[in-house]
């Protein structure tokens, strides 16, 4: 499935050279031409991206994936209705967005407005369905076209372009906002409380009095380090992880990305580091991407808050950057350092979905998504954007 001859996949950005890709993809770095080279290593899917000229207005885009088979589980669509008692498309199809990244975006040139190129897209993506059903994609049903991680405001406006699927929750994803007069000692104020200030100022005196030693490199530089140390955390939080396979995996996206992955190797002077954060800096946004630790040899001085959040906020702030991206995954953590929550959706593009006709259980579902959230923490129900879930549960 490497040579799908699609327009759509003529390479990863569907033939557009790659800095008009990036253009139009604007402040998306989970939709830049470089992202989705690294994507493109993965075996079981195919990468491409979809675009077009409107007449008058503008280019209109979005990424997409031929998918046979996906390892991730946070993008196994079937997995996830499945599990929320909610009618599967299928296993294959046509995803909208990478597979990886967890953020699709509708791209569009400036003077187009979201709601045009959603109709322009969903059109497009109905005949790029087609194309992948002649070249043997198709179940029973057709191709299924699902997106998966998409924000509150495509949705709607990709609703409001003809889509009759409600669309179901899948994560909270969690970003810093830095304010606006910049720098540390401000983000501190920005906090919602003294306590958890002081919990910060904590931590950092803590780490400080060790003595660590805090690495600037870039991913090519420490790819095997890298590797064994996601390997552990993989593993503690009940993951398989394969040393090898993620040595190669690392050394795929450290070839795609280049000097724009950067990392924070951690360790004592003289010794193998302890931990690495791996980051990305895109337009106003800093996005942390992933983490490991060598637990064994932790000196308990809160490695994992300075490595992943702090040290990277005060990146943060003297690039100028606006916000940070944390991403899924550990909500509380993320909260209790100022990150608010906004929704991530799966929404069934297909013809004749088979979510069509099932909005009250899918609307049930998430409710009881946000109600989960909501029970997991005071601090983390207070920090769900409530006017971005609500329209759809």
């Amino acid at each position: 499935m490497s040579d799908i001859p699609l327009p759509a996949f003529s390479g990863v950005t569907g033939g557009m050279d790659a800095a008009t890709w990036d253009a139009l993809a604007r402040d998306h770095f989970y939709s830049s031409a470089d992202w989705l080279r690294f994507c493109a290593g993965d075996r079981g899917v195919t990468t491409g991206g979809l675009h077009l000229e409107v007449p008058g207005a503008g280019t209109a885009g979005v990424p997409v994936t031929a998918v046979r088979s996906i390892g991730n589980p946070f993008y196994q669509w079937h997995r996830i209705l499945d599990e929320a008692g909610l009618p599967s498309p299928g296993l294959s199809g046509l995803l909208v967005g990478a597979h990886r990244g967890y953020q699709t975006n509708l791209l569009a040139s400036p003077g187009l407005s979201r709601e045009q190129a959603a109709k322009e897209v969903l059109a497009a993506l109905e005949d790029l369905a087609g194309g992948l059903a002649a070249q043997g994609l198709a179940g029973a049903d057709g191709v299924p076209v699902v997106a998966m991680f998409l924000s509150t405001p495509d949705v709607v406006a990709l609703r409001a372009a003809g889509v009759q699927a409600m669309p179901v929750a899948l994560q909270p994803d969690a970003w810093i906002p830095l304010p606006e007069d910049g720098g540390w000692d401000a983000w501190l104020r920005s906090l919602p409380s003294s306590r958890r200030a002081g919990i910060v100022r904590r931590d950092r005196r803590v780490f400080l009095d060790v003595g660590y030693e805090v690495v600037h490199t870039t991913l090519g530089e420490c790819g095997p380090r890298a590797a064994r140390l996601l390997a552990c955390t993989e593993r503690r939080y009940g993951h398989d992880a394969d040393v090898g396979d993620l040595t190669e995996s690392i050394r795929i996206q450290s070839e795609a990305l280049g000097a724009a992955a950067r990392v924070l190797l951690l360790r004592r002077p003289g010794e193998e580091p302890v931990g690495y954060c791996l980051y990305y800096i895109w337009g106003d946004t800093l996005y942390l991407r992933a983490a490991g630790f060598d637990y064994d040899r932790l000196a308990g001085a809160a490695e994992y808050f300075n490595l992943v959040y702090y040290i990277p906020l005060l990146i943060a702030c003297e690039n100028g950057v606006r916000r940070l991206h944390a991403g899924i995954e550990a909500a509380e953590a993320k909260v209790l350092r100022g990150a608010e929550l906004r929704p991530l959706w799966m929404l069934d593009l297909s013809r004749d979905s088979v979510l069509d006709g099932r909005d009250d259980d899918v609307r049930a579902y998430n409710a009881a998504v946000v109600a989960r959230w909501s029970e997991s923490s005071p601090a983390v129900a207070k920090a769900l954007v409530r006017d971005l879930w609500e329209p759809f549960c």
